[in-house]
């Protein structure tokens, strides 16, 4: 038989989720930011588009509502300290890279940068902005992408090499392992 799970927690029914560090620009002072979220997702191939999911409250939210860009970038379970460290604290407050020893390098395409501790990136541009419920759904336009030379094999990341950050929920954290199962 099957249990009923709350409508507070049905989101979590779609868990694990990737988790990413989103860099984003104070154009005003010319700090960067980065916010900590397991909300992103791909949204169209043509044009490549994402989407991430950002609550209003949040620094990073006007920070991209003002600059119109952010910068995905893919962590690993190398830096996962320092990834949940990023999302317990308020750039308001805080310089992120500073305290948590993380490196901004330019973006290609935006002012937001790259972090790069981390393995890939995805630089947008802000093409849509929707407010879903708590949240709101910033829809990126890339502008770029581009990873490590071992991160990513031409068609996907590669997992053997990899250890990629997936949130199971709260504070619970997995990485993949190496098995892949190809299904013709």
């Amino acid at each position: 038989m099957k249990h009923e799970i709350p409508m507070s927690k049905s989101y979590r029914l779609l868990y694990p989720r990737p988790v990413v560090l989103v860099s984003c620009m104070d154009t005003e002072t010319g700090k960067p930011n980065l916010i900590t979220i397991a909300w992103a997702v791909p949204l169209s191939i043509s044009p490549p588009t994402v989407g991430i999911l950002v609550a209003p409250k949040r620094y990073s939210h006007e920070l991209i509502e003002k600059s119109r860009e952010f910068t995905i970038n893919v962590p690993t379970m190398a830096i996962l300290e320092k990834v949940v460290k990023c999302g317990k604290v308020s750039g308001r407050t805080h310089d992120k890279f500073a305290e948590f020893g993380l490196t901004p390098i330019p973006g290609r395409k935006v002012s937001a940068p790259a972090v790069k501790e981390c393995v890939a990136h995805i630089e947008c541009r802000l093409a849509n902005s929707i407010k879903v419920g708590d949240h709101t759904l910033f829809v990126g336009e890339v502008l770029a992408a581009y990873s490590d030379e071992h991160a990513f094999d031409g068609d996907f990341i590669d997992v053997k090499n990899v250890k990629q950050i997936f949130q199971i929920g709260g504070n619970l954290f997995t990485t993949t392992d190496e098995s892949c199962e190809k299904v013709e």
